[in-house]
């Protein structure tokens, strides 16, 4: 079955199409270093295809979460560099998820730093802080002058991931409403200079930085996620029109880049704009279909049988199985994740879920 065959994606060689999706997890401290319960959770994963890590902030001010690791200082790198040892001692491949969380955060996160976003427009509710729960607040809109502070943001995060974390490559994170997607999204982006007012002004911003990420670390380092039309955290995009327009511009630009993958998160992964983004990418096309339903194997297995995708993302399936590539290969029983634990602290429901060992039943 082509759900375990390798793939080449970029420089990366990965022994089978099971990639760990980006999972937020909190478990890094109010430092964002990574520790020993992050090495041994990511090290556990090591025998699916690809690992992309939880999303990373290459700036203080875009921490989204409290308990989110960094590509920031010294010590995150550091820790990094520990998880990635880890990962590769066991024979594992993982890339850096490189977010910037623009408007979905607070000062109470971030360490008091302004909240920015392409707009001076609040996400409607509360975000969860280091004080509590507290409203959004109105961000700064970017002016056009400190755009390139932020793609400078991106580029050092992205060398320092790969030169001195030790990461195979980095995933640039466009999807679920954080910086990059606020652009993208006519919703959140109401700007009326070069950076908005058309699908293609809105989409410039996030191929300008692409672009340099690929300049800085080499194309084939370099994977995009994205999730046109997910319509979460405020950063809608309910016109079809729009959106095919949009992520059209914006794929057709980075094709020529040849970069290393473009992973898409959607809910109908056979249809016409998904499928159109993945023969004007013409590369490597990474699929996630499970965020409302969770991704199983019999999907997985024709996703790739039907030709809709090279590789697909899941999430939940890896949280309760580090062994799901193993798992899936011999049709073996599942452990059943615990969302309670999704986002709290400590070992439990992270580096507790067993491997397979002919006594685990599904549950």
């Amino acid at each position: 079955m082509k759900l375990f065959s390798p793939l080449t994606l970029g420089t990366i060689e990965i022994p089978n199409r099971v990639v760990m999706a980006p999972l937020t997890r909190v478990r890094s401290g109010d430092a964002g270093i990574p520790g020993d319960i992050v090495i041994e959770h990511y090290r556990q994963r090591a025998s699916l295809g690809l690992i992309v890590s939880e999303g990373t902030y290459p700036s203080h001010a875009g921490q989204g979460f409290p308990g989110q690791p960094g590509l920031v200082g010294d010590d995150q790198l550091a820790g990094w560099k520990r998880v990635t040892d880890a990962v590769h001692a066991d024979g594992g491949r993982i890339v850096a998820q490189v977010m910037h969380a623009g408007r979905v955060t607070h000062p109470d996160t971030n360490g008091g730093y302004e909240v920015v976003a392409p707009s001076a427009i609040a996400i409607t509710g509360t975000t969860r802080t280091s004080t509590g729960k507290q409203p959004y607040p109105v961000p700064h809109a970017l002016t056009t002058q400190e755009l390139p502070g932020i793609i400078d943001e991106f580029v050092t995060a992205s060398r320092k991931a790969i030169d001195v974390a030790g990461f195979d490559g980095v995933e640039l994170h466009g999807a679920n409403g954080y910086l990059l997607h606020e652009f993208l999204s006519p919703e959140s982006n109401q700007r009326d200079d070069a950076y908005g007012g058309t699908p293609e002004k809105r989409a410039r911003f996030v191929i300008e930085l692409v672009t340099a990420v690929a300049a800085e670390v080499g194309a084939e380092k370099v994977g995009l996620r994205i999730s046109p039309a997910h319509n979460i955290q405020d950063a809608l995009e309910t016109e079809a029109a729009d959106v095919h327009a949009t992520y059209g511009a914006l794929v057709d630009a980075l094709a020529p880049l040849n970069l290393a993958y473009l992973s898409i998160l959607h809910a109908d992964p056979t249809g016409e704009l998904v499928q159109d983004l993945r023969t004007r990418f013409g590369g490597p096309f990474l699929i996630n279909s499970g965020f409302g339903v969770i991704t199983n194997r019999e999907e997985a297995i024709a996703i790739l049988e039907d030709g809709v995708g090279d590789a697909v993302v899941v999430g939940r399936p890896a949280i309760a199985n580090p062994d799901l590539a193993r798992r899936w290969r011999e049709n073996l029983p599942e452990n059943e994740p615990n969302p309670a634990t999704f986002y709290s602290t400590g070992p439990e429901g992270y580096i507790d879920y067993p491997f397979y060992d002919g006594s685990v039943s599904s549950n």
